[in-house]
């Protein structure tokens, strides 16, 4: 799967993140047989991960992803102080959304119906941005 992550924090993208391999590695996600391999990082932890090289923090932003966090990528979620979960679509496993719900942490997925407007601002269901 092709998935990516964005963490804003007063307006500002302060960091991004995409599924793939550790750096220094082959970048292949999936096996012969079309399995994700074990070393594959998620968008959300990449994004998260990234800023331990940083200068900022994510206590209150919001991360912005295409699918609902797995429930490994939600407990970097709590415990990095991310306080909003906007997700494209909702992951076939709904425990990671769960569990961020249970943590307090507010969490809107909609369902990018794949619409351009000609103003500039990408449809969603029930939200435009």
């Amino acid at each position: 799967m092709k998935v990516g992550c964005l963490i804003v924090k007063n307006n500002q993208i302060i960091s991004d993140g995409y599924n793939g391999t550790p750096t220094g590695h082959d970048n292949e996600c999936e096996d012969l047989d079309g399995h994700t391999k074990r070393e594959v990082i998620h968008a959300e932890s990449n994004a998260i991960t990234k800023l331990a090289k940083g200068t900022s923090s994510s206590e209150g932003a919001t991360l912005y992803t295409t699918l609902s966090p797995c429930f490994e990528c939600a407990k970097l979620i709590v415990q990095s102080g991310i306080q909003r979960v906007v997700c494209g679509e909702l992951y076939r496993l709904d425990e990671g959304s769960e569990f961020l719900k249970s943590s307090g942490i507010q969490v809107d997925i909609f369902h990018l119906t794949e619409t351009y407007d000609s103003d500039d601002s990408w449809e969603f269901e029930g939200a435009s941005i």
